[in-house]
């Protein structure tokens, strides 16, 4: 049994927490967040004829475990809808992820449809209503397309290439890397965590001579061809929160063909984890919406089931549409 005076004294004290508990609550932010973020992934046309059967366009499954690794949800984005019909998917969703792939830049289904959501993020942004554009790879290269206006690409080969990140002296301070932990930016500089699957990127040397790209973004960080190019790997919006990586943090935890040299160290899981929130945080700050809970759930991947194709492809499995 207690002590008479030793209980006497723990009621007072619990008694004392409590008041002074809800005398002094915690500090909320007033910035309103949506914790039920919609994020958009544009599909991309089937070029490979062993996938023809499958659909005419697709998104590899690991772009969509990537988001909802974060705490996301994705709706897939036809490429065959009207102008009208992508403003009003534009009101509904928080986000958009413009994935790699093969297309062209300037001509393609997928870079009209780009362009145009494109300019709805620049429109609304400039109004307050915050919308983030995330490019990987060839959505990184599409970028520099739409801000600067042309095609700047050049040969800057780095094909199933694991490569550590020169990190910029803007880097620590960025957006994108500033809450990463100190052991997470030093591994990023000396470990080969991420994986490099391109032929063609934007010099560091064009990116500074366009003055376009130069006041748009801040480059993160650089990385050295095969052919001895210096390359832009990592870049983000100075006035919009508009990111690009030339490589590929979705695979660290979703791809694991045996040939390809995807990283799957301890950092290199940290990283495509590190990444996937960052972004879906950048989400949680739009507050578009979906007229009706019907509507949205209509809209969701998860009406999709995606195709295993690890014995054709070097993706594990495949959304088809």
């Amino acid at each position: 049994m207690f002590n008479t005076g030793v209980s006497t004294y723990l009621c007072l004290f619990f008694a004392c927490c409590f008041c002074c508990s809800r005398a002094m609550p915690t500090k909320l932010s007033n910035e309103a967040v949506n914790d039920r973020s919609v994020i958009g992934v544009l599909t991309q046309v089937v070029t490979d004829e062993i996938m023809k059967p499958f659909g005419r366009t697709y998104i590899p499954s690991s772009y969509v475990k990537y988001i909802e690794s974060g705490g996301s949800r994705v709706m897939p984005i036809r490429l065959t809808l009207t102008t009208s019909e992508y403003e009003n998917i534009f009101r509904k969703i928080n986000g958009l992820i413009f994935i790699g792939g093969a297309a062209d830049l300037e001509t393609s289904d997928f870079a009209r449809v780009a362009k145009i959501f494109y300019r709805l993020a620049l429109a609304a942004n400039d109004a307050g209503d915050y919308f983030p554009i995330w490019g990987t790879c060839m959505g990184m290269q599409l970028l520099t397309v739409l801000v600067a206006g042309e095609n700047l690409l050049t040969k800057t080969p780095a094909e199933n290439l694991a490569l550590p990140l020169n990190l910029t002296t803007e880097a620590q301070s960025s957006r994108m890397f500033n809450s990463f932990p100190d052991e997470l930016i030093n591994a990023l500089t000396q470990e080969p965590l991420t994986g490099n699957f391109h032929h063609y990127g934007i010099t560091v040397k064009d990116f500074q001579e366009n003055e376009m790209l130069q006041s748009f973004f801040t480059i993160l960080s650089t990385n050295i061809a095969k052919n001895g190019a210096h390359f832009v790997s990592t870049f983000e919006g100075k006035r919009y929160p508009f990111y690009g990586v030339q490589w590929h943090p979705e695979v660290n935890r979703f791809q694991w063909y045996r040939k390809a040299n995807f990283p799957h160290s301890r950092h290199a899981v940290q990283l495509s984890s590190e990444l996937a929130e960052f972004f879906v945080n950048e989400a949680r700050r739009s507050l578009h919406h979906f007229d009706s809970p019907a509507e949205e759930e209509s809209s969701l991947i998860y009406n999709y089931s995606p195709v295993y194709v690890a014995n054709i492809t070097t993706y594990e499995q495949i959304y088809f549409f």
